[in-house]
């Protein structure tokens, strides 16, 4: 049994960051009941090619895209913007302990599911509303995606060579990485809320908006900022406060060198056949490193072309100083460290026999996660889910779906 297995959730969340927890809290062993509008379901379930192929090498209708944040989950279909719908989704919150939601400020008003008309419900209920800027503030009812988000709260500007390079200019991350975040923030806030309840506590609101989240993860960079008040500039693979910390060149590609401490420099450039550079006042500890980028950069970047990445890696490996060649994803799902921890797993598919998905990073020794369902076709628990959570007749599911509610 999962960590969480007593507990059910509504998902009526779409695109990734809700979803995205919602998969984690059904990796863990929650119910997760995924609400999908009929006929065009989760939005992401069209954002292709590429499509998962089925027995046949033909392309399906599932999208990679949906296919990597709704594992473990049940689909149902339900119109919500109609009365029969909306009474559904209510006594399907009547009978959860977390609902996850990612509409516009106000827009779940309307039809009588947002968190004060449900608490009235269940007030146990931990109602987890996921937007681009938040439930106030000036911005409160703008749409908000990752990609305009990491302009926005700055990520970008971190992001991409420096000005004066070539090629310089701001670059989005190459992942959503803020939906994603805001997924594992909005996890934690789950998980909080219902420790408070289970110490007597009710049910609670959880207000989430991807600006919040971008903004706090800049991190040092923001403290950089603030504590300065300089805006940090575009530094390409370099990092702001630590030096050598970036790409270097060799022989056959590139490398990256992560030195964290005056110990691992001296190493660094033992192995680098440049002991003298350990005692050079210009470098001897990393603030001075800093200060004096300029010079040691073009000098380190001189020295690692005669050797290949494998040679670098290998002899800074037994030197103890952490360094890593560049991969690709061919490489990734094919290194030594990934294959030995899992993180590729395949489950049984309805349309393509089996299915690719990254494995969960959480390993518990007591509650491991389970890899219980594929993500689920549009839909395909609708009947499943109504029969045996609301105690509804056959007749009466199939007489909606008729209708069209379902």
């Amino acid at each position: 049994m999962g960590a969480l297995s007593h507990l059910r959730v509504l998902d009526l969340s779409r695109v990734l960051a809700g979803p995205w927890s919602g998969q984690i809290l059904a990796d863990l062993g929650a119910e997760v009941i995924k609400v999908e509008r009929p006929g065009n379901g989760d939005d992401t379930r069209a954002w292709g090619p590429p499509f998962l192929k089925d027995a046949y090498g033909e392309n399906t209708t599932e999208a990679a895209y949906y296919l990597s944040a709704n594992r473990n989950k049940q689909s149902v279909t339900i119109d919500f913007t109609r009365p029969e719908g909306q009474q559904l989704v209510r006594e399907l919150a009547a009978k959860s302990d977390i609902v996850i939601e990612n509409f516009k400020v106000g827009g779940l008003a309307a039809y009588g599911l947002d968190y004060e008309s449900l608490k009235t419900l269940n007030p146990r209920l931990i109602y987890c509303s996921i937007t681009g800027f938040g439930q106030t503030g000036p911005y409160a009812k703008r749409a908000g995606y990752d990609f305009m988000i990491q302009g926005l709260g700055g990520l970008m500007s971190l992001t991409g060579r420096p000005e004066g390079d070539e090629g310089a200019g701001p670059v989005k991350v190459g992942v959503a990485l803020t939906d994603i975040l805001t997924g594992l923030y909005s996890t934690v806030a789950i998980l909080a809320a219902l420790a408070h309840r289970d110490q007597g506590g009710s049910g609670q609101h959880i207000d989430m908006a991807l600006l919040d989240v971008q903004v706090v993860c800049l991190a040092n960079q923001a403290m950089n900022y603030l504590t300065t008040g300089v805006a940090p500039k575009r530094l390409g693979n370099a990092h702001p406060n630590i030096v050598p910390y970036q790409d270097f060149p060799t022989a056959d590609g590139d490398f990256i060198l992560t030195v964290g401490n005056d110990g691992q420099f001296r190493k660094f450039a033992e192995v680098a056949g440049q002991p003298q550079w350990a005692d050079d006042p210009r470098f001897v500890t990393n603030k001075l490193r800093v200060a004096n980028r300029a010079v040691l950069i073009p000098l380190i970047r001189q020295a690692t072309v005669f050797k290949t990445t494998a040679q670098w890696v290998s002899q800074l490996e037994q030197a103890g100083v952490p360094c890593g060649p560049i991969n690709d994803l061919s490489q990734v799902f094919a290194d030594p460290q990934v294959v030995s921890r899992g993180l590729a797993v395949e489950l049984p598919h309805a349309l393509a026999g089996m299915v690719p998905q990254v494995a969960s990073p959480i390993r518990l020794s007591e509650t491991p996660v389970e890899y219980r369902q594929a993500p689920p076709l549009l839909g395909e628990h609708t009947q499943q889910v109504l029969q045996r959570v609301l105690g509804m007749q056959a007749e009466a599911v199939d007489s909606l779906k008729r209708s069209g509610v379902l």
